[in-house]
């Protein structure tokens, strides 16, 4: 056990799937596992953890795979989903529980949505933020975006390992800075963003350094990020898009396969996510492909970190959701 920068949350290590996994926990009832995103840590659920204990939930959130005080394996091969599923499904098992839902945000997102697709005994329900569910499709995403002629789009330059990470550690706490504000709802400089990189220049080319933080994000909440990636690194985080086409062979045999277990999905209406050209398409087949969906909510003036940048109605519309289930 480690100390925690929130009062009422406490930080643990269990070993699970074969790595050591830290992860906070508040609250004593029915087990809510929390998934988190890039770049981010449990952190990032700071604010639901403390509001859904408070309402009778045994509240979880690990550092995923990769991040933070939770290992990271050497090998690129180590973080494809079925490794972060499989994480969280041995998590859930040495917590004694013997069933959780999952909640996830950014890359947890999809964790979280392929949890409840390959294990719905484990999983009872799910809430998705920010990165709507995405069905297996006919074609891996980078095989998608050549074909379409796209070479700089962000993900793909993830892919050669060491580019992203030495651009990111020049300076981490700027890296975090630029990239909270220029995803966030706050950023108004027209034409910025890293979805699309410039043709010449790196990630940072085109975002947004602020002179003052979002008001959701404070110094010491930058604190606790930076502390956490200037000691783990970003390689970790970054291998997970490296396996965006291992994913899609692997995941073939679940191929049009819907959710069925009650599911909820919450998104920012300023989040850059929900421009990618099938975000909107995805979230229109939500009634065939989340076949118990209970709720699309698409929050005004809220960007990317919508879990953090509007914690009341994120939080209002969980512990609706869980008092349904």
């Amino acid at each position: 056990m480690t100390d925690s920068p929130i009062p009422g949350i406490v930080l643990k290590t269990v070993t699970a799937n074969g790595i050591t996994q830290r992860y906070a926990e508040c609250g004593v009832g029915p087990l809510v596992l929390f998934c988190h995103g890039w770049p981010e840590s449990w952190y990032s659920w700071r604010h639901q953890m403390l509001a859904l204990a408070d309402a009778g939930y045994r509240c979880v959130a690990p550092d995923m795979r990769g991040y933070g005080g939770t290992d990271a394996p050497a090998d690129i091969e180590q973080f494809t989903l079925l490794d972060l599923v499989g994480d969280m499904v041995a998590l859930v098992r040495e917590l004694g529980a013997e069933q959780a839902v999952v909640v996830g945000h950014d890359w947890g997102a999809p964790v979280a949505w392929h949890c409840a697709l390959l294990r719905p005994d484990l999983f009872r329900a799910v809430a998705g933020m920010s990165v709507p569910w995405a069905p297996r499709g006919g074609i891996d995403l980078l095989s998608a975006l050549r074909k379409q002629g796209i070479t700089r789009f962000y993900m793909q330059y993830f892919q050669e390992p060491g580019v992203a990470e030495a651009e990111f550690e020049r300076d981490v706490r700027q890296s975090l800075r630029r990239i909270y504000y220029t995803a966030g709802g706050e950023m108004d400089q027209k034409g910025k963003g890293f979805s699309v990189l410039p043709e010449s220049g790196g990630f940072f080319a085109n975002t947004v350094d602020p002179d003052v933080l979002p008001p959701w994000l404070t110094e010491a909440d930058l604190d606790w990020f930076a502390g956490e990636f200037g000691r783990a690194g970003f390689r970790g985080g970054l291998n997970w898009y490296r396996n965006l086409t291992r994913n899609w062979r692997l995941l073939a045999p679940w191929h049009g396969r819907p959710i069925a277990q009650p599911s909820l999905f919450i998104a920012g209406a300023r989040d850059g996510v929900l421009r990618f050209p099938a975000s909107m398409q995805q979230i229109e087949a939500f009634p065939r492909t989340l076949t118990g969906i209970r709720g699309c909510h698409i929050l005004e003036g809220a960007g990317h970190w919508v879990q953090q940048e509007r914690p009341a109605e994120v939080n209002r519309l969980l512990l609706a959701f869980l008092a349904g289930l």
